[in-house]
């Protein structure tokens, strides 16, 4: 019986090594890490400063002076596009994080400790109820603009999701004849936790992380846009398309480069999640 539980606890890193890496996930990693280099070399390399203004240069198109043009106040958008990448890049990371670790631990506990379910399920559909994007707006607006705030409020809008996920996920595994076992050997909570069960919820959880990383970026850009997002004048890309819009006719520069990284970015995450998600789970390949 014990070799039963290890085999079946090794189950999902053997079957993983056999599979062969999906491309959308090289091709989406590939293009995640261009724009991660320029803003690091931008950054090094670029001569402007990010907040000066110059009222001489103001508006002016794309050149070898300035690679993405300036804005209406004279700021090179280049420079503060390599800016806006990290400052989108660090959100969404601390996001995912904290969104991550709570929904895990709201998800394996209502699964694992029934009593607890009713009531931690409950106020998860609460938030559910809402769209997320919907949500964090609603909270950025009461909690004030800034880069603490917009974690926040970014963190409560898809802890439900990852929570919801990982419950169907654990509820799964909890259903395994290892898992049964091991209660049955009287294996403690943690252990089967930590050596059974999180595991073999990971390919699931791994995959929604990706999407979660994405959505958190495109979300702080709406919520920079709307103007409940990252202070000024701090740098940010949702901030450069809202300040682009009254000049898309006349300098579509300032909010054609800042509105294309968003959307490289996005789509780079997005690809990493496809990829990850056809790789880990490959009846879903097989359906499609």
């Amino acid at each position: 019986m014990h070799l039963l539980i290890q085999k079946s606890g090794m189950k999902m890193n053997n079957i993983t090594k056999k599979k062969n890496f999906n491309s959308y996930v090289v091709i989406g990693i590939i293009l995640l890490i261009i724009p991660m280099v320029v803003s690091i070399i931008g950054s090094v390399m670029s001569s402007h400063d990010p907040l000066e203004t110059d009222a001489l240069n103001k508006l002016q198109k794309p050149c070898t002076t300035y690679l993405m043009g300036t804005d209406d106040v004279g700021r090179d958008i280049f420079t503060r596009v390599t800016i806006g990448i990290r400052v989108s890049l660090l959100i969404g990371l601390s996001v995912t994080i904290i969104s991550t670790i709570l929904g895990m631990c709201i998800g394996i506990i209502s699964a694992y400790y029934k009593n607890t379910e009713k009531i931690l399920m409950r106020i998860v559909d609460g938030i559910m109820a809402f769209p997320s994007i919907i949500l964090a707006i609603v909270l950025a607006g009461i909690l004030g603009a800034g880069t603490k705030n917009i974690i926040v409020a970014l963190s409560v809008s898809y802890i439900p999701t990852l929570a919801r996920v990982t419950r169907n996920a654990t509820l799964e595994v909890l259903s395994k004849e290892y898992v049964e076992s091991a209660v049955v050997l009287g294996k403690s909570d943690s252990y089967i936790i930590f050596n059974y069960i999180i595991p073999n919820i990971l390919s699931q959880v791994i995959v929604q992380i990706t999407y979660t990383f994405a959505m958190a970026i495109l979300h702080e850009s709406i919520l920079s846009f709307l103007g409940v997002g990252i202070k000024v004048p701090t740098p940010s890309l949702g901030g450069m398309v809202n300040d682009g819009r009254n000049y898309i006719s006349i300098a579509p520069w300032i909010i054609t480069f800042p509105g294309l990284t968003i959307s490289w970015i996005v789509l780079a995450l997005n690809m990493v999640g496809d990829g990850l998600s056809e790789w880990l789970n490959p009846r879903k390949k097989n359906r499609g």
